[in-house]
């Protein structure tokens, strides 16, 4: 780093402060009693102002430009505008000792030697606040949030935008140690990572995958979490950069520099980062650049030093005659000007130089002047070595890294091998000056170039070797060998250039040119020399002839490419140059100075950067190609072209047949289709072809070149390959001309081909028509049919012959598809395929046709009538379903479907539906039971359909009545719905009956008839089932009320048995039958009270045609006087009983019939005779005349009064009344379904 003196100028006073305008054009001196205004770009005093009565001490500009502040030893504050024009003057009680704006609000804070006051534009007055202690100094955050005041008693107090004391910083040194200047760091984003040193052994490597930094003063080795080494300081060196754990406060750093003579740093919560840092001067100024990268300290050293953001001194800048009061940059620029004691006024320009070393694609470069970065150009990864000392020179070769630092040389090693490895860590370190202008690092060496003077050390710092030069050193570069033998190219001033081996002590002189070298570089086989002079001229030499090879101007650095020998490039003029052996050279634009040359990427190093640029070798190429040097091209292209370049020489490779060069270009680009060409192509050379025309042939016909290659195979006799490739490439004007009159066959196939491509390119009427003149009837059905043209069908149908089956099979299947059903069916009447018509009529719903169709062909029954049952059940036409079942013998089938209704009917709740299926399903088992074989299976699921119908049809109701809000239904008719549910689930429940339900119902009607015996039964069943949450409470309030009732059951209740006329009890054990005679009850259907009938059976020998015979016959009854009367009149007749009925039995024979054997278990049937059946009147008499094989059912009523009505179909009971209003509400019966319209029983 220079500084170097821009302007210089002097007044009259003592600088005591100094401020510039935002945009740095303007420059605000306190001199005296006055303020200077100075033009920043020439020194150029522009205007004194007047103003204040005494000495100026301080001056401060608001960030945005508008105004600034004085405040004077007058204690008065003066506003100023950018203008330079005085707005408004404020004072206090004591001298003014500091000023400073809010870089937010634009508050102005001003401090005297007693208060400190606030003022903003926005308000009138000024806040002013009391001061333990005279404040020296004052700084405001980043964020304008906090006010930093220095004192003299060695107080920092840290106060918000109010004046309010958040932060108190009492300094050891107390009044001793006066705060004299402090300064937050501007840096918007503070990247400084600061190091902790609370333990002398802690870790110094921060790690991550693309950036890392490594301590440079290292000893022994340790390993981080990451798993690279690092090293521990020595014990002796002090920790200059401590790290603190709140990342947060990282943007708010507080510089405070004292007469302690000491320079320290703390973060806004107070706490102190690192340790105080010696001066060995009295501070008088400090400040910071404006992006906070370094800091200026003036003062009593009659100088200004340049810090590090993080204390480390680097340099002086500008030594003066007095004290230095202050000092400040000029906003983002490396411009610094400083003011005196003896009203000195200067300003410098700092000029930091680049420090770098590189070695093939590693790049070592300094940072922040302290620290070093390895940067690898290929990976873009970095390495950061945190040196905290001034960096002077770097050098790096292969695994070395060379550092050279004011008072030592830090000498680093990667860790391994690889060549991807960025750890490194130090090898050996040499405690000692040295001033040098160059520095060069070797495998066990380092070369010190001074002057000229060449000396060579060992890593120990001994001095093994030194060579004396005839001129001036002006370029040194270690071109490789083994360790400890390095090679050195060495250029001189006097244009000498020599070949220097690290363990010889005579350096070869390779050549001696007439003007002096600035560049030197050696081709990779060392048999060329690239110069670049100090005429900026290019100069290439053979080095063991001597031989100018050949020169090109424009040039300030040259480059070989490591990879290839014949090709360098050189920098000039802001192009890059790029020459191929002795072809012309090849320009493009570049900014900079190429440094290294590594295949296709060139090292280019541009003002302080270093960037690898990929440069496709195109250009040298192109230059091997035009010359038909097919390998020497490919090896060009290896070290980088794009993938246009590599195409175009495999293309040009492939036409001149150097087919290994060309299938390397395809391999690269991933041409698979040439690939398979050239192997092709040498499969048939190993099979013994030569002709080279038919070879070619194929190669043009790949390019596209389809007449040449057309050509080519007619000159090679193979005109059918050029008839096959215009055809494949739908080129048929030009197939045909090439064709000319030929073969028939060959024209038909041509023809396919041309509807083929019609088709593809989406012309299908044209491809239809192509195909039918073709021939080709199936293509021109197939795409008639998918455009659905049935019109075009149609046509194609009828003429076709047929004994053309496949294409009228098409014909009518997309007929099918395209619903147009007629002429699908005379297509296959046609062909005579009644099979698939049968199946067009079943697809098509047409059953009249289908039906007419199997009358004549009896043998497609099944193929009719299945899928017409299976179409009724879909659309709940059961009954027909059945039907068309039994018509084509699938009652299996019959019976599967209803099984499955009914189980969805019961799983979705429809108890109704359930009931009907299951009774329809049980009728079809009774339907399959006249088969012999299958009697005994289809009676038992007969009678347990039936039983499961009854069941379902019986707990519809109590379903209902448990989960709707509101019932319908009577209590009476509840309560023995119930009841009868209860008796018949003697054994396993079926499938959506809960007995819950059917107990809680029960318990609830039989507490609100009476029957509490039973309701208490009831409940306590119910404690033993799991009960559902919404009926909890009901059971449980019915369980305690009920306890509550009489331990009886109501005697109106109490079901009676009409051939026994004994009172059952409402809990019977034996279930729905008489615990008497053992009779079944009836009941009926609707309201489930028990029917007075009675079940009789005929005498052996009596048919079914008889009895109804004999009951038909009614024989009149023997009257007796005061017993019955008659009554007749004009639609009715009438027999009613005055007396009692003690004389019935003697009159009705039935009556006598129903007597049994007291006391026995079984059960014993009323059997009667033909006398008793000819007693019997008609009307009296219920008969269920089931089909065989069953018999028919007879029940007697005992109270021919009470009417009974019995369905004919499903031979349910009902109380006449009920029945016909339940017929009247559903127009059907409710159990079967029978609609009354439908005289069929």
């Amino acid at each position: 780093m220079r500084a170097v003196l821009t302007w210089r100028d002097k007044a009259e006073q003592c600088i005591y402060d100094l401020a510039f305008k935002p945009d740095g054009t303007q420059l605000i001196l306190a001199a005296g009693n006055r303020l200077l205004v100075y033009d920043t770009s020439d020194g150029t005093l522009l205007q004194p102002l007047k103003g204040h009565k005494d000495t100026v001490y301080c001056v401060a500009y608001a960030k945005d430009g508008k105004r600034f502040a004085s405040g004077s030893a007058d204690k008065s504050i003066i506003i100023w505008t950018s203008k330079l024009e005085g707005i408004l003057k404020y004072t206090h009680n004591d001298s003014i000792q500091c000023v400073s704006y809010n870089p937010v609000t634009h508050q102005l804070a001003s401090c005297s030697s007693s208060d400190f006051g606030l003022w903003s534009p926005e308000q009138k007055s000024v806040s002013k606040h009391k001061s333990s202690s005279k404040i020296t100094c004052c700084s405001w955050t980043n964020d304008g949030q906090y006010l930093a005041l220095g004192m003299a008693n060695g107080i920092i107090s840290i106060r918000n935008k109010n004046g309010e004391e958040k932060v108190k910083i009492e300094r050891p040194g107390g009044s001793l140690s006066p705060i004299w200047s402090i300064c937050w760091n501007p840096s918007s984003r503070w990247e400084n990572i600061w190091m902790s040193r609370e333990n002398e052994d802690a870790e110094d490597v921060i790690v991550n995958r693309y950036f890392q930094e490594i301590p440079s003063i290292l000893k022994s080795t340790v390993y981080s979490s990451q798993g690279s080494e690092a090293e521990e300081e020595e014990q002796e060196e002090e920790d200059d950069s401590p790290r603190d754990g709140n990342s947060e406060e990282h943007n708010d750093i507080l510089a405070v520099a004292d007469w302690g003579q000491k320079l320290s740093f703390y973060q806004l919560s107070g706490k102190q980062i690192g340790k105080d840092r010696p001066l060995n001067f009295d501070p008088c100024c400090i400040s910071y650049f404006t992006k906070g990268e370094y800091i200026l300290v003036g003062g009593s050293d009659k100088q200004v030093s340049l810090f590090t953001k993080d204390g480390v001194r680097l340099e002086t800048i500008g030594e003066q005659h007095s004290w230095v009061w202050t000092c400040r940059v000029k906003p983002d620029s490396n411009y610094v000007v400083v003011g005196c004691q003896d009203g000195t006024i200067s300003f410098y320009q700092l000029i930091f130089s680049t420090v770098h070393g590189l070695y093939k694609d590693r790049y070592a470069y300094r940072d922040s002047m302290t620290d070093v970065i390895v940067q690898h150009l290929i990976t873009e990864q970095k390495v950061r070595i945190k040196c905290r000392e001034l960096v002077k020179k770097i050098a790096i070769y292969k695994n070395r890294l060379a550092i050279q630092l004011p008072e030592k040389i830090l000498i680093y090693e990667l860790y391994s091998d690889d060549s991807a490895d960025m750890h490194y860590r130090v090898k050996e370190k040499i405690v000692k000056k040295f001033e040098c202008n160059l520095l060069v690092v070797c495998a066990d060496h380092i070369i010190l170039c001074q002057e000229k003077r060449l000396q060579c050390l060992s890593f120990s710092g001994v001095k093994e070797r030194e060579w004396q030069m005839e001129s001036l050193i002006r370029y040194i570069k270690v071109i490789g060998g083994p360790a400890g033998r390095e090679g050195l190219l060495v250029g001189l001033k006097n244009g000498q250039i020599l070949k220097i081996f690290v363990d010889n002590l005579f350096a070869i002189v390779l050549l001696k040119q007439a003007t002096a070298v600035r560049c030197l570089d050696m081709s990779a086989s060392r048999n060329k020399l690239a110069v670049v002079d100090e005429n900026d001229t290019c100069l290439v030499y053979d080095i063991h002839t001597k031989e100018l090879l050949f020169q090109e101007p424009n040039a300030n650095s040259v480059a070989w490419n490591t990879q290839c020998e014949d090709m360098l490039c050189f920098s000039g003029g802001g192009y890059l140059n790029i020459k191929a052996s002795t072809f012309p050279v090849h320009q493009q634009k570049l900014q900079g100075f190429v440094v290294g040359y590594n295949g296709s990427k060139i090292f280019c190093l541009h003002v302080f950067s270093m960037s690898a640029v990929e440069v496709p070798q195109s250009a040298p190429m192109y230059q091997y190609l035009d010359r038909k040097m097919f390998k020497e091209a490919y090896q060009i292209a290896c070290l980088g072209v794009t993938d246009a370049d590599w195409r175009e020489l495999a293309m040009e490779a492939l036409e001149g047949l150097e087919f290994e060069t060309a299938k390397k270009a395809f391999t690269r680009v991933q041409d698979l289709r040439y690939l398979e060409l050239i192997s092709s192509i040498e499969e048939r050379k190993k099979r013994g072809e030569t002709n080279n025309d038919l070879f070619l042939a194929d190669v043009f016909s790949y390019q596209g070149k389809f007449h040449e290659a057309a050509k080519l195979y007619k000159r090679s006799g193979h005109e059918n390959l050029a008839l096959d490739m215009y055809t494949d490439l739908c080129m048929f004007e030009y197939a045909k001309d090439f064709l000319g009159s030929g073969d028939p066959k060959e024209t038909k196939m041509l023809i396919t081909k041309q509807a083929d491509w019609a088709r593809n390119i989406n012309e299908p009427k044209a491809a239809v028509e192509m195909y039918i003149s073709a021939g080709e009837h199936s293509k021109a059905i197939e795409i008639s049919g998918n455009h659905g043209w049935v019109d075009m069908l149609i046509d194609i149908a009828r003429k076709l012959d047929k004994a053309e089956r496949e294409p009228l099979l098409m014909c009518a299947s997309y007929f099918k598809k395209l619903d147009s059903p007629g002429y699908a069916a005379e297509t296959y009447l046609k062909i005579g395929d009644l099979k698939s018509l049968v199946q067009l009529y079943v697809d098509t719903k047409r059953w009249d046709e289908a039906f007419a169709l199997g009358e004549k062909h009896p043998e497609f029954k099944d193929d009719i009538y299945v899928p017409y049952a299976q179409w009724l059940a879909e659309n709940d036409r059961f009954e027909e379903a059945q039907k068309a079942f039994h018509k084509a013998g699938r009652q299996g089938e019959a019976v599967r479907v209803l099984e499955q209704l009914a189980n969805n009917a019961v799983v979705e709740s429809r108890f109704n539906d359930a009931a009907y299926y299951y009774w329809m399903l049980s009728m079809q088992c009774l339907d399959m039971a006249q088969d012999p074989a299958q009697k005994d299976v289809m009676l038992d699921k007969f009678h347990h359909f039936q039983h499961l119908a009854e069941l379902y049809h019986a707990y519809q109701t109590i379903h209902r009545y448990t989960e709707e809000p509101f019932s319908f239904d009577l209590p009476e008719t509840l309560f023995n719905i119930s009841k009868f549910l209860l008796h018949s689930l003697t054994k396993a429940t079926p499938l959506g009956i809960s007995k819950v339900k059917i107990l809680f119902t029960l318990a609830k009607q039989s507490k609100a008839l009476g029957a509490y015996k039973l309701a208490r039964h009831a409940y306590d069943k119910l404690r033993g089932l799991h009960i559902p949450a919404r009926i909890q409470k009901s059971i449980e309030l019915g369980t305690l009320t009920i306890r509550s009732k009489p331990f009886h059951d109501s005697e109106e209740l109490v079901p009676l048995c009409y051939r026994c006329s004994t009172n059952n009890p409402l809990l019977n054990n034996l279930g729905n039958v008489c615990i008497n005679c053992r009779q079944p009850f009836i009941f009926s259907a609707s309201s489930y009270e028990v029917l007075h009938l009675v079940e009789f059976y005929l005498e052996e020998g009596i048919t079914d045609e008889e009895a109804v015979a004999l009951i038909d016959l009614e024989a009149p009854r023997h009257k007796r006087e005061g017993k019955w009367r008659e009554t007749s009149s004009n639609n009715s007749q009438t027999l009613r009983l005055d007396e009692t009925m003690d004389s019935i039995g003697e009159d009705d024979p039935f009556t006598a019939k129903l007597s049994f054997e007291q006391g026995s278990s079984e059960f014993v049937p009323v059997v009667v005779n033909r006398s008793v059946l000819r007693s019997m009147s008609r009307r009296d008499v219920l008969i269920k005349r089931w089909p065989p094989p069953l018999q028919w059912q007879y029940f007697r009523s005992l109270l021919p009064d009470a009417s009974i009505t019995m369905c004919p179909s499903c031979f349910q009971m009902f109380h006449s009344e009920d029945y016909e209003l339940l017929v009247l509400q559903h127009a059907c019966c409710p159990y079967c379904r029978r609609r009354i319209d439908d005289t069929g029983p």
